[in-house]
């Protein structure tokens, strides 16, 4: 994998910022933050920024959207206690997709990014993004997406 883009690495670039506890057992025996941490607060900061774009209640009773894709770049060693920022963001934008474009930061340092492709889903199957979803996501864009 490719080393992000410069713009990627500076947490103004995101229009949403989480602040997230690390926890003792995400370390590994180096004792730094395991990888299944990492995905662990990127989940959570993209959950939460899911949320934000598109509240569960303002969600059609058989709309579904689910991860189809996820990478993640480490940058730097992920230390405890310290907490973590998850900032997050819309790139780009498909016809039944879109991709939460996500850096998370320790002591002012991106120590990693993230990029989740999320298909939206009805009655089983991909369907096309409405004009008001596409709006909603088009607000939340990152400065490079």
């Amino acid at each position: 994998m490719t080393r992000p883009e410069s713009w990627r690495l500076d947490a103004a670039s995101y229009p949403v910022r989480a602040e997230m506890d690390t926890r003792f057992q995400d370390l590994d025996v180096n004792r730094h933050l395991n990888n299944v941490a990492f995905a662990t607060l990127f989940e959570n900061g993209r959950v939460l920024f899911n949320r934000d774009v598109r509240p569960w209640d303002q969600r059609g009773k058989d709309e579904r959207t689910m991860v189809a894709s996820m990478a993640i770049a480490y940058l730097r060693e992920g230390a405890y206690p310290e907490g973590v920022s998850v900032c997050s963001g819309i790139g780009p934008i498909g016809r039944t997709s879109w991709t939460i474009e996500q850096a998370m930061f320790q002591s002012g340092a991106c120590i990693a990014t993230c990029d989740s492709v999320i298909v939206l889903r009805k009655d089983g199957a991909a369907c096309p993004l409405s004009e008001t979803l596409r709006a909603e996501l088009e607000s939340m864009r990152t400065r490079g997406g």
